[in-house]
């Protein structure tokens, strides 16, 4: 740290952060990413090789623009208990680095835009666009969140739509395989995101959310968890079957699967935030390297 910014922060000042960071953390372009992600595994299955540039230009624009949109609407809405959290409190939207107002008309295009041009290519791509938009900002973030602990089960539905995306942009949204993927990662999501809320439990506490280990212990927050890694191990092998798959997909999902239900109980026995970290990367590494595989079988026909 330079000796300004030492100043800087003793005088009580904030430094503003770069354009990219505050794009970064407002668009929560590391989940995007992600989503992004699980839509092309998804537009490979659906139509069982690679599909064309065109395809991959309009999901990842249309698909881009609604998840970004949808995530900083979240923090609009939730810029006010980010303040009491720990973890979001150097928010754009809570310290002040970007006009409120500016980030909800913007946001709203984001979703909107997009949707209005693909209803007349592609109503089913523009349906799962705006119901990933609805169920993450409405059902999730406004309904669910703020009431019940179960809120994140019901919000894994927003990562299902954002797969289904991808079925939908290759014309062929109801594929098996597809699917398949987008029930994975409805379980998923909770596994995943339950470790994450018991690293940050006192967060959650001070911001009055009930997330399940707030209005539960962390040990029976585990076990949901693992019964939840369990469901998606199952999916896991189950997308064996899809023949558009092969051994590229077989061996690392295999060993990726038994990791992933390795760290998730081992989280039942030491349910502290130092495993909860562990189960939390380990989830993340675990759906990245299975969408990779997919990718790979399909695109190699191993």
């Amino acid at each position: 740290m330079s000796i300004q910014q030492q100043q800087t922060i003793q005088a009580g000042i904030r430094p503003n952060p770069s354009l990219a960071k505050t794009i970064v953390q407002l668009f929560k372009l590391r989940i995007v990413t992600l989503l992004l992600f699980a839509s092309l595994g998804s537009s490979f299955l659906a139509v069982g090789s690679v599909p064309t540039i065109g395809e991959l230009v309009t999901l990842f624009v249309a698909g881009g623009l609604g998840a970004s949109g949808a995530s900083a609407l979240n923090q609009y809405l939730e810029r006010n208990s980010d303040h009491a959290m720990k973890r979001t409190a150097e928010r754009p939207l809570v310290n002040g680095t970007v006009n409120a107002e500016l980030v909800l008309f913007v946001s709203l295009a984001m979703v909107l835009v997009p949707v209005g041009i693909l209803l007349f290519s592609n109503p089913p791509m523009a349906f799962f666009i705006l119901m990933g938009a609805i169920i993450y900002v409405v059902v999730y973030t406004v309904w669910l969140k703020p009431r019940s602990a179960l809120n994140i089960v019901i919000g894994g539905a927003a990562g299902s739509c954002a797969v289904l995306t991808g079925s939908a942009a290759v014309g062929n949204w109801d594929a098996t395989g597809a699917l398949m993927l987008a029930l994975l990662v409805f379980f998923w999501t909770p596994a995943h995101f339950w470790s994450l809320a018991i690293m940050v439990r006192d967060d959650y506490a001070a911001a009055n959310i009930p997330m399940l280990p707030v209005t539960t212990d962390t040990r029976t927050t585990a076990i949901w968890g693992f019964v939840h890694a369990a469901c998606v191990g199952t999916l896991t092998i189950l997308l064996n079957l899809d023949p558009a798959l092969g051994f590229l997909y077989l061996i690392p999902s295999a060993l990726m699967t038994y990791y992933f239900l390795k760290q998730s109980w081992r989280l039942i026995q030491q349910p502290d935030k130092t495993q909860a970290k562990k189960a939390f990367l380990t989830s993340n590494g675990f759906l990245a390297l299975i969408l990779l595989s997919i990718c790979l079988s399909v695109t190699l026909g191993i």
